[in-house]
């Protein structure tokens, strides 16, 4: 006898009957076949249809009670839904089971396919929901992407396999910061020098480094920033510590505020003799004056301090100076002190293509930032006395300095010298 596969299964026959006496299983599947055969033909025979597949096992769930019997029969089918029904309705006829009277009623013919539709409908919609939930916009992926290049970017340095940025063994400078999270955040905004404490001991690789280069420490603006300057006071020497704003932690900060943070650096010294906490030590001490950083005399200041006029011939770059300044010598005096000066020049000329360096009045390093970002980073900030760039600068970069007062000298690009220039230096 052939048996359907369950996968072929297309309908379900739910038929109630109820007996007037006492019956099995056999007896009422003996009669299901017995009185319906030769009654739909031979295409439809029962038994035929068992055989080849297209009629499944029949069930029989049986109950007595009070001499009676009551049950279901539950008869699967993989033929179509008008065969299907014929079959349903050939079981009602049958009206003996043995000696007893039988009263068979169907209550149903189920289609598989549509619970399993409703199954696979369900389904795809808790399935859907979750795609979209995880599904990042585009800006969270591109996030993403900078964030994992980033932290390829990070390098381990000595033995004690300190995490820092990749410019920490060539720039002049350093920024000692308390861990990883420190160094990947200053990373997101392009500085590249910054290397990590990583607790409390202070590593030997840090003490090397501080002796060697000119180290500032930043610390969060909390307690915990108080107890690493001592920290780092019992073993070493800095030669300027930078705080962030009160309460906040450097990881945590924005580029406007670690750029400031930075240009807002204090003396050694100085915080080793306060007593205070961090909070209080930020209010009270003034940032490095300019003067005392510069490598320009006190002499010099004067020159500073010109009109805006000569700032306007800066931004200008290669086209020179306007027509109602080319005999004005106070311009002479600007080309001497921004053209001639050889700390930038050196600075520039050191540079790749796509890299620039933002300088204060100082010619300190505020930030390393690539071309692309300048712009961007110009607008967000104050205090920027010049920037140098390792290639020429484009119209948006020139009108933001312009429009800020900023300087801006490109990599090569030497202007000409004029005669009052020279006498000027003499």
């Amino acid at each position: 006898m052939g048996k359907i596969s369950p996968v072929s299964i297309k309908y379900v026959i739910h038929a109630k009957f109820e007996l007037s006496g006492i019956a099995e299983k056999p007896d009422i599947i003996g009669a299901i076949f017995g009185q319906t055969e030769g009654l739909l033909g031979s295409n439809l025979e029962l038994r035929e249809l068992q055989k080849s597949g297209r009629i499944g096992r029949i069930d029989v769930n049986t109950e007595n009670k009070d001499g009676k019997t009551f049950g279901e029969i539950i008869l699967p089918s993989s033929m179509g839904k008008t065969e299907t029904a014929i079959i349903g309705a050939s079981l009602e006829t049958i009206e003996r089971v043995g000696p007893c009277e039988a009263k068979i009623k169907i209550t149903g013919i189920d289609d598989v396919r549509v619970s399993k539709r409703d199954f696979v409908r369900d389904r795809a919609q808790e399935l859907l929901k979750t795609l979209v939930a995880d599904m990042p916009d585009s800006q969270e992926f591109t996030n993403l992407l900078n964030e994992n290049a980033r932290t390829s970017e990070m390098i381990e340095i000595g033995k004690d396999k300190i995490v820092a940025g990749p410019e920490v063994e060539t720039s002049d400078e350093i920024i000692v910061v308390e861990g990883r999270a420190d160094v990947l955040n200053l990373l997101r905004y392009g500085i590249k020098n910054a290397i990590a404490l990583q607790g409390t001991n202070i590593p030997q690789t840090v003490i090397d480094l501080a002796k060697k280069k000119s180290a500032t420490l930043f610390v969060d603006g909390d307690r915990g920033g108080e107890l690493i300057i001592k920290k780092v006071a019992e073993l070493t020497e800095m030669n300027f510590v930078a705080f962030a704003p009160d309460g906040k932690e450097v990881e945590e900060l924005t580029q406007k505020e670690i750029l400031k943070a930075l240009r807002m650096k204090i003396l050694w010294t100085e915080a080793k003799t306060k007593n205070t906490n961090v909070s209080t030590v930020v209010r009270e001490i003034k940032p490095i004056e300019a003067e005392t950083r510069r490598p320009f005399s006190r002499d010099d200041r004067s020159r500073d301090e010109r009109p805006r006029r000569f700032e306007r011939y800066d931004s200008r770059d290669s086209r020179g100076p306007s027509r109602y300044d080319r005999n004005d010598s106070r311009t002479q005096s600007y080309e001497r002190h921004e053209y001639t000066n050889p700390a930038i020049s050196e600075i520039a000329n050191k540079l790749s293509e796509n890299e620039t360096v933002i300088l204060d009045r100082g010619l300190n390093v505020l930030g390393k930032v690539p071309k692309d970002e300048l712009a961007d980073t110009l607008e967000n900030m104050d205090g920027v006395y010049a920037v140098a760039l390792g290639s020429e600068s484009d119209n948006e970069i020139k009108k933001i300095a312009y429009e800020k007062r900023i300087k801006v000298i490109a990599k090569h690009i030497v202007l000409p010298k004029t005669e009052s220039a020279a006498k000027a230096r003499s």
